[in-house]
């Protein structure tokens, strides 16, 4: 086990992995295509450099900053420098458009923003902004003189535990996003319960690509590893990934269940354009394989292993101890296929309002059905008498910036955080079970949790997404947006003409899709049942509205924007 983590703030936390662990690689990152590392030593030299630099345009203490850039290692030494100084950081999605981008810029009062392009800059007209990298960038400033380690020190020194660490603004799938106000005991008690109860240490490479302005890759692929005196890797796009793995080979990568199960998704169809024999030993391998992950009788599970199984892990770089999946539950079939595979998942759970990390699965005792036991004692859970999660502890947020009705709405007089998540704790493992607020209330007084339900309907190949709408209605109805993939192969092997929007009106995509939906209507409760639904050749994505930076579907949205649509099937 690792060293305990031993700090009031985040800038000492930084400052005691430096001195513990100088000479290890802190961070590895591509610079002219080639992989380049940064010992813990050289890493707070470059860190030290930033702060000087913001410290000559004469930010103080308590200041906020605003980081609306994508990932890489210049982001995160801001991020550190930004403590060192006792500066506020606030992190903004790079993909949110200029009117979000500049409403927390607003809202948060930052005097600053640090960019990484010219073009996110020009989302945020009328704001000083800096830039972390290219010809001009912060760093060289001409006016950034040395600051001493001593005056460094006294910074830290000056920092209350319960002081404010940075502001997180939450998705928004409700409205205007709510910035909730972590402090440095939430981000260092969250990591001493990591490290107490999941076998992670210095000797892990965490591979970074999730988005750093969101609480989960902030607080476990950011944080964490500097106080373990682990490595991080910054992976240089999406589109490099798959290489990226393969380069740097990591042993712990943070994911989100859409990752998981596009990857899976690209294996299956790899492996149908392969012969039959190669198919044949591959739908084995996953038969034996998720048999033998279950206790089962399984008597070729290894050397069907040997054969795709070993060469499905090589393919993320051979040392993987396990994935952590968040963001959103994941899904049975996703689960199954990387066990089967033994490939560990780790499903986990925690909010932006309570710093990320609150509960995951043991790598001993994995039971992805549950999100895992919650990560003591930084956290404190307990069921409502409706069924709500309740979250309280060092981890809990300290408020919603300057939202003071919010905040009351949000924390009980008790100290309890109101997740709005509903769930049961298993075995000590909490189960989330769905949404309080996504209830559907049917007019004849029924209550349905949607997300089960479009969980299975997003299974089939045929759906890509499905949203359920039912309030004060007789039955359930749902908006369907077919999977554009398995639509164009279908369009490919039809010989049909046209594009996307012609493929998904022809009557055999029609059926193929309500083929599906009364599939999975068998399996659950009549009331529950998909009675009407629509099919719309539309996508959802960020940049469009229907989706939050960390890819949950914004439900008052898409009903606000399908109103039409849903309204005729209410009829």
């Amino acid at each position: 086990m690792s060293l305990p983590i031993e700090a009031r703030s985040l800038g000492e936390l930084y400052r005691h992995s430096v001195a513990r662990y100088g000479t290890r690689t802190a961070a590895m990152f591509k610079a002219n295509g080639q992989w380049q590392k940064q010992t813990y030593n050289e890493h707070a030299s470059s860190v030290r450099n930033v702060a000087a630099a913001l410290a000559s345009l004469g930010l103080e203490r308590g200041d906020r900053v605003a980081i609306f850039a994508e990932n890489s290692i210049h982001w995160a030494q801001a991020e550190w420098a930004c403590q060192l100084l006792g500066l506020i950081p606030v992190p903004i999605y790079p993909t949110l458009p200029s009117d979000q981008a500049q409403y927390i810029v607003n809202d948060s009062g930052a005097k600053l923003a640090l960019v990484s392009s010219d073009e996110l800059a020009s989302r945020l007209p009328g704001t000083d902004c800096e830039f972390l990298d290219g010809p001009s960038r912060l760093v060289d400033r001409p006016s950034s003189t040395p600051i001493s380690d001593d005056a460094l020190d006294a910074i830290s020194q000056a920092i209350a535990a319960e002081d404010l660490a940075t502001i997180i603004y939450t998705s928004g799938t409700t409205g205007n996003p709510k910035g909730a106000m972590l402090s440095h005991k939430s981000f260092v008690s969250t990591c001493e319960a990591v490290r107490q109860r999941i076998p992670v240490d210095e000797n892990d490479l965490f591979l970074s690509f999730l988005p750093l302005s969101h609480v989960y890759e902030r607080m476990a692929g950011h944080v964490l590893p500097v106080a373990l005196g682990a490595t991080v890797a910054y992976a240089g796009s999406i589109a490099t990934l798959a290489s990226d793995m393969v380069d740097v080979k990591p042993t712990i990568m943070l994911c989100v269940p859409r990752f998981l199960d596009s990857v899976r998704s690209r294996i299956v169809d790899n492996v149908a354009r392969q012969s039959p024999i190669k198919q044949r030993l591959f739908k084995a391998c996953l038969s034996q394989g998720l048999t033998r992950s279950k206790g089962g009788f399984a008597p070729f599970a290894g050397i069907l292993d040997h054969l795709v199984g070993a060469k499905v892990r090589e393919r993320t770089g051979g040392r993987l101890r396990f994935f952590a999946s968040g963001g959103a539950a994941l899904p049975g079939y996703v689960a199954d296929f990387y066990a089967a595979l033994r490939l560990t998942v780790l499903q986990g759970y925690g909010l932006t309002e309570t710093c990320g990390g609150n509960c995951i699965n043991h790598p001993d005792r994995v039971d992805n059905t549950t999100v895992g036991e919650p990560l003591v004692p930084a956290v404190e859970i307990k069921i409502a008498d409706d069924g709500e999660i309740l979250i309280r502890g060092d981890c809990r947020m300290i408020a919603y910036y300057n939202l003071p009705e919010e905040t009351a709405l949000a924390i009980g007089s008790d100290g309890w955080f109101h997740t709005g998540d509903i769930g049961e704790m298993v075995d000590g493992k909490l189960r989330i079970t769905d949404r309080k607020k996504d209830l559907l209330v049917l007019g004849n007084g029924k209550n349905v949790a949607p997300q089960p339900i479009e969980n299975k309907l997003r299974e089939s190949e045929w759906i890509g997404e499905a949203v359920l709408f039912g309030d004060g209605m007789e039955y359930v109805c749902a908006l369907v947006i077919p999977d554009k993939e398995r639509v164009a192969k279908w369009a490919k092997e039809a010989s049909a003409s046209g594009g996307y929007e012609e493929w998904v009106n022809q009557a055999e995509v029609r059926q193929a899709i309500k083929s599906e939906i009364d599939r999975i209507n068998k399996g659950i409760a009549d009331f529950e049942k998909v009675k009407r639904h629509e099919v719309v050749a539309a996508t959802f994505s960020i940049e469009t509205g229907e989706l939050t930076p960390t890819l949950k579907v914004k439900r008052k949205f898409v009903k606000e924007k399908f109103a039409d649509v849903i309204a005729r099937m209410s009829r």
